[in-house]
């Protein structure tokens, strides 16, 4: 797609840059919770009764409650439960992304010109690794956020699913169309409490239509490209296109056929990249379903 450069005027542009270079400072150098807490209340145009309430003063009670929600220790979220988490390192990756979902509901995250850097910035401190000239869009979900790498010049477009309960390595220039999922972890068919986790690799110049699958333990190879709506179940080769559900490769890339592997169904590699459980801490265990697992005796007649 041609694209043309627009850019915001030059005091508006300064602007933005220092505040978010600001925001980058005390991300590194204040504690996370309160840094936060602090950012969103004034995001959200709080700042004053988020300075009554820190003051002690008295405010109603739905105030006072949704007041104290801007710090993330005093929120739940779904990662917190899942055992085979470190909690210190989850502890740390749901502050930054709780601002960066608290972002995403402000009327500023409507604005590229500030959003695309702020959480390009967020991406640096939250992922394992984030390279630069990312180009993030709203609504995008991530499970974890420590268990990401991402390269260069990477584009994830609104309303994409990066699951990061296993690990996630993202490429250089790989672009992610809009409702797409990237899954790292699957659950048994029978025992929905039996999590696997995998590696999921999306490997440089790979492009994902829009709303297509990616399933946990997939490589999708270099240059290859997932159509729309396709769900993998194995391996996309290098430069190929793969579409369907199950999908498979229906075509090579022009000019890369002499590289290519021949067409065909995805191979399944997912064993390969499956990680190892561990629970690094002691946890009191539910089941949030309670389900009777055990199939019934055969009846002889």
């Amino acid at each position: 797609m041609t694209k043309r450069h627009v850019e915001v005027p030059a005091e508006a542009q300064a602007a933005i840059d220092d505040t978010i270079d600001r925001i980058d400072t005390r991300l590194a150098e204040e504690p996370l919770a309160p840094t936060v807490a602090e950012l969103l209340a004034d995001l959200f145009g709080d700042w004053d009764a988020y300075k009554r309430y820190r003051s002690g003063e008295s405010v109603p009670p739905m105030t006072r409650h949704r007041l104290r929600s801007y710090d993330p220790r005093n929120a739940l979220i779904e990662t917190e439960h899942w055992a085979e988490q470190e909690l210190s390192a989850l502890q740390e990756t749901k502050c930054l992304r709780y601002l960066w979902n608290g972002f995403d509901l402000s009327p500023l995250s409507n604005n590229l010109a500030f959003a695309l850097p702020f959480r390009e910035t967020l991406a640096d401190h939250l992922f394992a690794d984030a390279d630069d000239g990312l180009r993030l869009f709203g609504g995008i979900k991530i499970q974890c956020g420590h268990n990401i790498v991402m390269g260069d010049n990477v584009v994830v477009h609104n309303d994409v699913l990066l699951d990061d309960r296993g690990t996630l390595s993202i490429g250089d220039r790989v672009s992610i169309a809009d409702r797409s999922h990237i899954h790292t972890h699957a659950h048994d068919t029978v025992d929905q409490t039996d999590v696997t986790a995998y590696e999921t690799i999306l490997e440089d110049d790979v492009r994902l239509g829009h709303g297509a699958m990616i399933s946990a333990g997939c490589r999708v190879g270099r240059n290859a490209m997932v159509g729309a709506g396709a769900k993998t179940l194995g391996d996309v080769p290098a430069h190929h296109i793969a579409a369907g559900s199950p999908a498979k490769s229906v075509k090579i890339k022009p000019g890369w056929e002499s590289v290519a592997d021949d067409l065909g169904p995805l191979p399944d590699n997912r064993e390969t990249r499956r990680l190892p459980m561990e629970f690094p801490e002691s946890f009191d265990e539910f089941d949030e379903f309670e389900r009777e697992l055990s199939p019934p005796e055969n009846v002889s007649g």
